[in-house]
């Protein structure tokens, strides 16, 4: 049974419809990564998914629950679920250790020194640990997205999602986070990622979901799609984001 079973999701704007009826399996272990061109409604899909947006029709299967129906428990379906931003959404105000222990101990309800012990095996498993007691103003954007990692990874969710993780960093700092993207995919995490980004596609995903104007148009391994496909759309996008010097 899968993990995350999306049927028929709609989510519309204003009258307008950016999701036109999304079909999505995502099973334990899987990664898979949404691509397309800008507003084709790939991180408005992980936002619904996340219920941080209410579709406007379908269904989201998480865990066997339809998490679509009314009065759903949110809050315990987002404990489940790691989500990391864009924008990092670190707070300012806290270390780094102390971002990534503060769900545990509030949400969780762990002793300090237990969600401590937790914090520190994950910033370890991202090369973080000697920033642990930094602000996020003392450190690069790569630094805060490998915090932000470290952050949904303390929860132990079922799933992480992640939405454009690189497209912020520069070059240097992104190949910092697609190679710790790329361990967590090595040591199976499940995972749905929302990316432009064809060298991170293609290194943490098993398999790359192109989305067009709402709908998924294709589902393959990348070289096929980056490489292969006989879509006109899909080889204008690929043209575009990968390069080929």
């Amino acid at each position: 049974m899968a993990l995350i079973e999306v049927k028929n999701l709609v989510k519309t704007f204003d009258g307008k419809a950016v999701l036109q009826g999304i079909n999505l399996e995502l099973s334990e272990g899987q990664s898979k990564v949404l691509m397309g061109a800008s507003g084709c409604g790939k991180s408005t899909l992980l936002r619904c998914l996340n219920l941080l947006l209410s579709p406007s029709s379908g269904q989201i299967i998480f865990k066997g629950e339809d998490i679509t129906r009314p009065k759903v428990d949110i809050r315990k379906i987002r404990e489940d679920i790691g989500f990391v931003f864009q924008d990092f959404a670190l707070y300012r105000h806290l270390t780094v250790e102390e971002n990534a222990t503060l769900g545990l101990r509030k949400l969780k309800k762990m002793k300090m020194k237990e969600a401590v012990e937790k914090a520190t095996y994950e910033l370890e498993r991202v090369g973080m640990f000697e920033h642990r007691n930094k602000y996020p103003a003392q450190l690069s954007g790569g630094q805060k997205q490998r915090a932000a990692i470290v952050r949904a990874l303390a929860m132990d969710p079922a799933v992480l999602f992640l939405d454009e993780p690189t497209s912020s960093l520069d070059p240097q700092m992104s190949r910092e986070v697609v190679n710790v993207i790329n361990k967590l995919f090595l040591d199976n995490i499940t995972m749905l990622c929302v990316t432009h980004d064809a060298f991170l596609a293609k290194y943490i995903s098993d398999t790359i979901v192109f989305i067009d104007e709402g709908v998924v148009v294709a589902e393959d391994i990348a070289e096929r799609l980056f490489y292969e496909s006989a879509d006109p759309r899909i080889k204008q996008f690929f043209m575009s984001v990968i390069d080929h010097r």
